[in-house]
């Protein structure tokens, strides 16, 4: 809606010439019947300068616009870093022996830390992390 507005305000603009036409003093002067008049209308409309507003917000706008294309550009580095690292990821789980093929062995040797290992680390059934925890708050005191 902003937009619209906007280019149909531009449009009004630029349908205006420039420069405001030209007065024919002359013919105002023989039909105008006061003494005078004229001549200080033509003195008082040549004196007149609109001012044009001052622009202090361009320089503002170009910084911001440079900062944010510095943050994309750094952004954008290290998104390339984070590529990298998930396609060495992505490459390293399509090294793996397909799960369906996985011996036990296997699978402690690619994930050591999520392996069943029960010399070093002994687990109680069912083997889920909740009932891993000291002192789980289902766990029954055994006497």
């Amino acid at each position: 809606a902003f937009k619209s507005m906007s280019d149909k305000y531009l449009r009004s603009v630029m349908a205006n010439p420039e420069a405001p036409p030209k007065l024919d003093w002359a013919y105002y002067q023989k039909n105008v019947p006061i003494a005078g008049m004229v001549d200080k209308f033509q003195k008082a409309y040549e004196a007149l300068q609109v001012p044009y507003p001052v622009d202090n917000v361009t320089a503002q706008v170009e910084a911001q616009e440079k900062q944010v294309r510095d943050e994309i550009a750094k952004f954008c580095k290290e998104s390339e870093g984070r590529i990298a690292d998930y396609q060495s990821q992505i490459a390293a789980l399509k090294a793996l022996l397909p799960f369906d093929q996985m011996t036990m062995e296997d699978y402690r040797d690619a994930y050591p830390d999520q392996a069943l290992d029960p010399i070093n680390r002994p687990t109680f059934w069912p083997h889920t992390p909740e009932e891993q925890e000291v002192g789980a708050p289902n766990a029954e005191p055994h006497h």
